[in-house]
């Protein structure tokens, strides 16, 4: 297994990903993404500002990851534990279905708070969507700690939970 930054040779394969997570969650009722998001075009404008990773395992992409700095206008007014100075933002974080139940968001998840304490960061933030109970539990079992909600109109009418965990440098 390697975590490593997504070429645009990968675009296809990491759209393909998330698209199987998009229809598997619809499945389950949990209206998370949807075809507008994640769109083809964020995944590439990942890849080009270099803040996309893929997990490979036996040379195929089975998972990715976003990592960025960049605070979106959505959580401007979310009362966040540390702040708003030197954070990193989780998006997009996919495991392709057939490979779920194996540890990869784990593993991903521990290359990003790897990564965090590397580069300084004060604290890792993210959000996630309020009717994905999986994903709750995934982030609270890992001591994020719920904040506010905000909303993504264009993805559902419910809210999506923001979470932060504080980094110990």
């Amino acid at each position: 297994m390697v975590i490593k930054k997504a070429l645009k040779t990968d675009l296809n394969t990491l759209y393909l990903i998330t698209k199987s997570c998009a229809k598997h969650l619809m499945e389950q009722g949990i209206f998370q993404w949807n075809e507008m998001y994640p769109s083809k075009e964020i995944l590439l404008n990942d890849i080009e500002l270099r803040q996309i990773w893929k997990l490979e395992t036996k040379s195929e992409i089975v998972g990715l990851i976003a990592l960025t700095k960049m605070e979106n206008p959505e959580y401007e007014p979310v009362k966040w534990l540390t702040k708003n100075q030197h954070n990193l933002y989780i998006h997009r974080l996919a495991v392709h279905p057939n490979f779920q139940g194996k540890g990869f968001a784990q593993k991903l998840m521990d290359f990003a708070e790897k990564f965090a304490l590397e580069n300084n960061y004060d604290s890792i933030r993210l959000d996630t969507f309020s009717k994905n109970k999986r994903n709750l539990k995934f982030y609270e079992q890992r001591n994020y700690i719920k904040l506010e909600s905000v909303y993504f109109p264009n993805q559902s009418e419910f809210p999506f939970y923001c979470y932060e965990k504080i980094l110990d440098v």
